[in-house]
């Protein structure tokens, strides 16, 4: 029996969790060390996944199958296809960063009768989330899959609701409510899109006899399994509901801003740089491979409301004044775009959303975390608080800039790659939305160029006249996603070539090819 490579890497930071949190009260420094070494570790499992990871094998591969609970039909079953090994690859290079970034986010902190920060827990819950969100990249058992989908909430909420910002204008009882309002409406909102996919996947069982994705998948295709179109749709919109709750999709967005807000930096990328994704990815994977015919006769209205995502999500962002949520908007808007690939149905728009999932969560995380560098110092989220930042701290400035150029989809840089595969994609099969999607791209460069004006630009404020420039923490954090954003965004071709056949094979499932050129390409 081979080595259950992937279950070690969702195993690995789970048992990290549990240790992180034993580690003696007075022992936090060695618990910060202990979640980071475990986050090496996994990240160094999950660069032996992508090593095996053959893109011209079988579409699932590195499997695991074992009997679970095999009265209701429901088995441990993993496997990882390309876009599924780039996201688990993506997720285990983010988690270092965030634990290193939020290294001093959990430290004790006295204030009257508040209590210390449970700084073992803070690390703990991030390892937590870790180990379910690969667990649901690899889950090939819908079931499965399920269970870590919802599970992944419960850290995620004390994260959110017991680690705050302290950077929060207003008394501490304010702070704490503010802190917990957003918790509540992540979780509530969440549950349930969660509860109405159980009564999908119920229903699925209940037509297919059983869990596993490549079986009812293979069913469906030889025509051994047939679902009536209600059926179908019914299902799909099961499915896709908590998906797009997760993306987040308008109008199921508005948890995102208030999450993210509220949210220590490191805390709000892992929101919206890894747990986000899952929602994306399993549009992917389970949507369209599960209910071809349902896909396709939703991909209309999904493409609208992608769209309204992209223009209303820019659109709020340019008035924002508290930089969190100004990214937390620009975010919403970033995932319309990935959206509006997966469901233009063609290769370039998948391979461009799944090329996105990807670049998102680096440029993100980038700008995020120093924006919390930022935020940190001068102990106050509003844009208005600011103003001459690159003359005082120019290294700080200078990354916050490329993290910003990136959100914008400058050329050069990772994302513009996936945008123009996303919208090349879009408009050659739905012009109109292609069209429309592009102003989005203003929009973007509106908001990230004034914010940057407004806050590191002009004269020196008083308050931040003293602001230190990134020490050498923050640079380890900061220097190596810098260099991924320039080097995919010169050789995307590394992610590509992987992604590229899982693409292929999602177009296959929904019976889709490549709308021809209207205009021949001369001999």
């Amino acid at each position: 029996m081979s080595f259950p490579l992937l279950t070690a890497t969702a195993v690995l930071p789970a048992i990290g969790a549990i240790a992180t949190a034993a580690v003696p009260a007075a022992r936090r420094t060695a618990a910060k060390w202990l979640a980071l070494l475990v986050s090496v570790a996994t990240l160094a499992l999950a660069i032996a996944v992508l090593v095996r990871f053959d893109p011209d094998g079988a579409r699932y591969q590195l499997t695991e199958s074992h009997a679970w609970i095999a009265d209701f039909g429901v088995r441990y079953e993993l496997g990882v296809d390309g876009i599924g090994v780039a996201l688990l690859a993506l997720t285990a290079l983010l988690i270092p960063f965030i634990i290193l970034a939020g290294w001093h986010d959990a430290d004790p902190l006295e204030t009257g009768s508040r209590r210390w920060r449970p700084t073992q827990g803070f690390f703990a819950l991030i390892l937590a989330v870790e180990a379910m969100v690969i667990i649901s990249f690899e889950a090939t058992d819908v079931f499965l899959f399920y269970i870590f989908f919802e599970a992944m909430l419960i850290p995620m909420y004390f994260l959110i609701g017991g680690f705050g910002d302290r950077a929060h204008a207003g008394s501490d009882e304010n702070a704490a409510a503010q802190r917990s309002y957003a918790a509540v409406k992540f979780l509530l909102y969440n549950l349930v899109g969660g509860l109405i996919m159980l009564a999908a996947v119920i229903g699925l069982y209940v037509v297919a006899g059983n869990f596993s994705l490549q079986e009812i998948a293979e069913a469906r295709a030889n025509g051994s399994l047939h679902m009536a179109t209600n059926t179908e749709r019914w299902l799909f919109l099961g499915f896709f509901f908590a998906f797009a709750v997760k993306a987040p999709l308008w109008p199921l967005h508005t948890w995102l801003p208030n999450a993210m807000g509220e949210a220590t930096a490191p805390v709000a990328v892992l929101i919206t740089a890894v747990v986000d994704k899952v929602g994306t990815f399993a549009m992917l994977r389970f949507c369209l491979q599960l209910f071809p015919e349902a896909s396709k006769w939703a991909t209309p209205a999904i493409l609208v409301l992608a769209v309204i995502s992209i223009i209303y999500g820019a659109l709020l962002a340019v008035g924002q004044r508290d930089i969190k949520r100004l990214v937390a908007y620009a975010s919403i808007s970033h995932f319309g775009f990935i959206i509006m690939g997966i469901f233009a149905m063609t290769s370039q728009g998948q391979s461009g959303a799944t090329l996105y999932m990807v670049n998102h969560g680096i440029s993100t995380a980038a700008l995020m975390l120093v924006a919390g560098f930022l935020i940190s110092r001068r102990g106050s989220r509003l844009i208005a608080d600011y103003g001459g930042v690159q003359k005082v701290a120019p290294v700080l400035a200078g990354t916050f800039l490329i993290g910003g150029l990136a959100t914008l989809s400058l050329p050069g840089l990772a994302p513009f790659v996936s945008e123009f595969l996303v919208l090349v994609g879009t408009f050659a099969r739905y012009p109109a939305i292609g069209i429309i999607a592009t102003f989005g791209i203003v929009l973007a460069a509106l908001y990230t160029l004034v914010l940057y004006q407004r806050t590191m630009t002009g004269p020196v404020k008083p308050e931040v006249s003293a602001m230190p420039d990134l020490r050498m923490r923050e640079l380890v954090v900061v220097a190596p996603l810098v260099v991924l954003l320039i080097f995919l965004g010169v050789y995307p071709k590394p992610v590509t070539d992987i992604v590229n056949p899982a693409v292929k094979s999602t177009m296959s499932d929904v019976h889709k090819k490549d709308p021809k050129p209207e205009v021949e390409a001369a001999k």
